[in-house]
């Protein structure tokens, strides 16, 4: 599987619609603090794109769909009991992706270095992680409180990489939406999007180095994203 090209490059993670189906969980959640409020539950395939920006996003974005704007003063409030009601139901019914722990098993034994860089705080990531099974493959997981900017300022990525002591140069991202695309490209990093997962705009439209459709195609996608551009990933 190319060993000789993956070890010692990093291969960061997107973690909400990339790794872990968490939209029923997370939109859950907000359906809790809709119906406190009074207002109608939203389908979960309408708020599925809402995912990877951060739970205030998702709460904000969640109300106007439901026909209300949040004035700022009450954001704080929802997010303290979005959060309450999610860390207790973090991983009710959200599940890896398919193929997704053998992909990362794979990665692994051919010597890469495996990071999560979510907007997701990192507690909760890592709460999530360690309940599916997941954080031991990880050898830093950097999200929202970790960083100095997140996705899709490339420094989110770029504390990813340092975390484990790799080089941009032999880095990937693997995500799903336009957060993900943009860190990668402004950090001149490689760029893996899933089609499976959650983004407003469709991942191919995002101009990914390579789009995969199954956690199946992962190892050999960064095979030849790294070994078609020698010691720097970049463009096929």
């Amino acid at each position: 599987m190319g060993a000789d090209i993956l070890r010692g490059a990093v291969v960061a993670f997107d973690l909400d619609g990339t790794l872990v189906d968490t939209a029923p969980d997370l939109i859950g959640t907000l359906n809790v603090l809709l119906g406190d409020e009074g207002l109608p539950a939203l389908p979960l395939d309408e708020a599925r794109p809402f995912i990877g920006r951060g739970a205030r996003w998702l709460i904000e974005r969640g109300f106007e769909a439901a026909g209300q704007h949040l004035h700022p003063a009450r954001v704080q409030p929802l997010f303290d009991r979005f959060i309450a009601h999610y860390l207790d139901h973090i991983a009710d019914e959200s599940r890896p992706f398919p193929g997704c722990e053998a992909a990362l098993d794979a990665l692994r034994a051919a010597g890469a270095k495996l990071c999560v860089c979510t907007n997701k705080r990192t507690d909760l990531s890592v709460a999530l992680l360690e309940t599916l099974g997941l954080a031991s493959r990880f050898e830093a997981v950097i999200g929202a409180d970790a960083a100095p900017a997140i996705k899709p300022d490339p420094r989110h990525l770029q504390a990813a990489v340092d975390a484990v002591g790799g080089d941009m140069t032999r880095a990937i991202m693997v995500g799903d939406a336009f957060t993900d695309a943009g860190a990668a490209r402004a950090a001149k990093a490689g760029l893996i999007l899933v089609s499976f997962g959650y983004t407003e705009v469709p991942a191919a439209d995002l101009d990914p180095d390579i789009l995969i459709h199954s956690f199946d195609e992962l190892p050999d996608a960064c095979v030849r994203l790294l070994g078609a551009c020698g010691a720097q990933a970049g463009r096929l």
